[in-house]
């Protein structure tokens, strides 16, 4: 569904899909060299779109007129020997974010008729860096699922296999990129939302450390000047060293801290891949190995052995996985209930009444952080930061770890409710959907940045990645691990059919 009904398109030619799939770094060269306009780029993003959208309802909202005149003025900008990181490049973003004159809605009916004001303070960031927002992409109902679906924009479906899921909460823009309408989205992660819909629809993402890239201007409703706890921005693209140039890009853009606070990241601890130390984690406590869990884990630790990377597949160094996703899930709960109705939390009372007193369930756990006290969430972020610390001890033995993104690849859609009580298939065992975030769960909880490439397809042809954890305001080293990966790996490889 798109609310711009005036979208001019043109008919798509084999010349007009030569750049669909290019990366960021050479649609960024292109430009500088005079190879092609950013206006013709636009023009061939436009058609795509317009052309094969339909198949996956990624773009649910369009900015043409208003990108045309961006674009023009990028390339005055480019002849007159102007630079900038993304000076003409075509992009889309996740719908939660605001974007002067577009609706922000979320995908809640309550805000249809939402139209923001003022740019988020990513959008904000893409244009100063001469980005050109084309549109904005697919997302669940305020954004608290991993699948993408809504009753604004309804389904968005994956390239792969439209009857399966592109993910969520930021599935429109994983599929956006997969289905080659722009080489760069910025969506945003607190259950996965980046990394999840990028592992099922084969594209890289990264989800930074947690407070250096600004979420002002994200999610609904509007106005907020509390950033939501764990929750993250960062970038989708085809490639680990695309990321690091959209990340260089959303730092450093919260728009008062930014007076007098300057991140500066440290180079990552490598430049070759045989000096990286990394643990392999397969299993984790919680959630039983599965192969689309494996198999990408089986390819990366055989690049790592033949490159004579130090690898390991257990130590006592890690913190303690069950306690830290318990730490987890009371916070994800707690800054996800926040702005729910008096009448939410009449019933969840009526649920945490029913508990047994020692009932220290997972589940349980989940029900009781619905009335999480300023005492408890004390509680809970020191144990936090008592995790960050234990990592931090751990990293000074690894430089990087790698784990699953999750135990399944992308998933038949499910919209039944409610959403907790869906199982998904992994291998004929039905796994409990809530048990889908356990592994994105472990770089969260402690603000880590976790960098998520694509790395082979399973028996039923889908692609599957690994998750790439580093070290605390570290984000270069994990990403460019998974660049040095990637050369291993190949390159990307487009959905069949695009």
């Amino acid at each position: 569904m798109s609310v711009d009904a005036s979208v001019e398109t043109r008919p798509v030619t084999k010349q007009s899909q030569d750049w669909a799939y290019a990366d960021l770094r050479q649609v960024v060269a292109a430009l500088a060299a005079g190879q092609v306009t950013a206006i013709d780029l636009l023009e061939r993003a436009l058609a795509r779109i317009a052309e094969r959208d339909g198949e996956i309802n990624a773009v649910v909202v369009h900015d043409a007129a208003r990108a045309r005149v961006a674009a023009r003025a990028a390339d005055a900008a480019l002849q007159r020997g102007e630079r900038l990181p993304l000076l003409g490049v075509p992009v889309t973003v996740k719908e939660s974010f605001d974007v002067a004159g577009l609706p922000t809605t979320s995908g809640d009916p309550a805000y249809r008729d939402l139209v923001a004001t003022k740019d988020a303070a990513v959008v904000d960031a893409l244009r100063r860096a001469g980005a050109i927002i084309v549109g904005k992409t697919n997302v669940p109902l305020a954004l608290g699922d991993i699948q993408s679906f809504n009753a604004i924009y309804g389904r968005s479906d994956n390239p792969w296999n439209p009857s399966t899921t592109p993910g969520g909460s930021s599935g429109g823009s994983a599929a956006a990129v997969a289905a080659g309408f722009v080489a760069l989205e910025v969506g945003t992660d607190i259950g996965g939302s980046i990394r999840i819909p990028a592992h099922f629809c084969g594209v890289a993402a990264h989800k930074p450390t947690y407070g250096i890239v600004s979420m002002v201007g994200n999610g609904v409703p509007p106005g907020r000047f509390a950033e939501r706890d764990l929750s993250c921005a960062g970038p989708l693209a085809r490639r680990a060293a695309d990321l690091s140039i959209a990340l260089d890009v959303l730092i450093n853009n919260d728009p008062l801290a930014r007076k007098a606070i300057h991140v500066s990241l440290p180079p990552a601890r490598h430049t070759a891949l045989r000096d990286f130390r990394v643990l392999v984690l397969r299993e984790h406590p919680l959630l039983a190995a599965s192969d689309d869990a494996t198999l990408p884990l089986d390819r990366v630790q055989a690049i790592l052995s033949d490159a004579g990377v130090k690898v390991d597949t257990t130590s006592d160094l890690l913190p303690d996985l069950v306690a830290s996703h318990k730490v987890y899930q009371q916070l994800l709960i707690g800054t996800s209930l926040a702005y729910k109705p008096a009448a939410f939390f009449d019933t969840a009372r009526i649920a945490v009444d029913a508990l047994a007193p020692d009932d220290d369930s997972f589940e349980a756990v989940r029900v009781r952080s619905s009335f999480l006290s300023h005492r408890d969430w004390l509680l809970a972020n020191e144990a936090r930061l008592a995790l960050r610390d234990r990592w931090e001890k751990l990293f000074e033995t690894y430089d990087a770890v790698l784990t699953p993104v999750s135990v399944s690849a992308a998933f038949a859609h499910d919209h039944s409710q409610p959403r907790d009580a869906r199982f998904v298939d992994v291998h004929g065992s039905a796994v409990p959907y809530l048990n889908l975030f356990v592994w994105v769960g472990v770089p969260t909880v402690a603000g880590l940045p976790a960098t998520v490439i694509p790395v082979a397809r399973n028996a039923k042809g889908l692609p599957v990645g690994v998750q790439i954890i580093g070290p605390y305001l570290e984000d270069k080293t994990p990403l460019v691990l998974a660049e040095l990966l990637e050369q291993q790996l190949g390159d990307f490889v487009p959905p069949p059919g695009w």
